[in-house]
């Protein structure tokens, strides 16, 4: 019999969310998506079907996550934390407040809403936490200083808390997209890509593989060919990525308008 869920799924009014919620609405037999922006929320749950309710909630404030908290789903066994920020930009570009609200999103906002609904999601059976993190939370990349330490944190998160709930009902689950078509990437991320021949994923095909990790779990999961060797290669060989990466500096920084400094 295939797995139904109770679920509360984040960002769900951004291009990802709206894809993952259209994949997993047939799945659920409730599914409350969270966002900021009611009217693409609409549209979101429009996509995922009956089973989908909305709630517009500022993740960054103690109010929202509270919100999210008295909203879930009875019988909650599933939470995707898919909500996040990023700003392509050299870190000598950034003030204090980009800085902590790229950490907030991708970090503590996870954390704190995940802590508040541990509770209800171990007394389910069987039920599942979903980090979505990103190939960059395995590989520094320059102009993502502070996107690429909030994503290393989550992954880090989230293998020291599936280690915590270690033969319990909860499982902890990472999973790692490469760059996907939304609008969280900017139009000069989107030209360095295409200049470099880097891929990037429609949001569909990410929500597509995001299931398939929920019908065969795995600690982690990376998308992405040859994004996945070079996250590897970058745990074991660090100084060969380096020099990889050095040699794309001139076309990132003509993508940024200058130096990092």
């Amino acid at each position: 019999m295939k797995q139904r869920y109770r679920a509360v799924l984040t960002g769900a009014s951004g291009g990802l969310g709206q894809a993952i919620a259209a994949a997993l609405g047939p799945s659920c037999d409730a599914l409350l998506l969270v966002g900021r922006d009611a009217g693409r929320l609409a549209q979101s749950a429009a996509a995922a079907g009956p089973a989908a309710r909305v709630l517009a909630a500022d993740l960054a404030t103690e109010t929202g996550r509270d919100r999210v908290l008295a909203a879930a789903p009875e019988g909650t066994n599933l939470l995707i934390n898919n909500a996040g920020a990023g700003d392509f930009a050299w870190l000598a570009a950034q003030d204090d407040a980009a800085l902590e609200r790229i950490v907030q999103a991708n970090l503590l906002a996870p954390m704190q809403l995940t802590r508040r609904l541990l509770p209800r999601l171990a007394r389910a059976p069987e039920a599942w936490i979903v980090n979505v993190g990103s190939i960059l939370g395995y590989l520094g990349y320059p102009g993502h200083a502070a996107y690429c330490a909030s994503k290393f944190a989550l992954r880090g998160f989230s293998e020291a808390l599936r280690r915590e709930l270690a033969g319990g009902p909860v499982r902890v689950l990472h999973f790692a997209p490469r760059a996907a078509r939304t609008a969280m990437n900017s139009q000069a991320l989107c030209a360095l890509n295409q200049e470099l021949g880097v891929a990037m994923d429609d949001p569909a095909r990410v929500a597509a593989e995001l299931l398939r990790l929920l019908e065969r779990p795995a600690a982690e999961r990376l998308l992405g060919w040859p994004e996945k060797l070079f996250a590897r290669l970058n745990q074991l060989v660090p100084g060969l990525l380096d020099r990889a990466l050095a040699r794309q500096l001139p076309a990132i920084r003509r993508h940024l308008k200058g130096k990092p400094v």
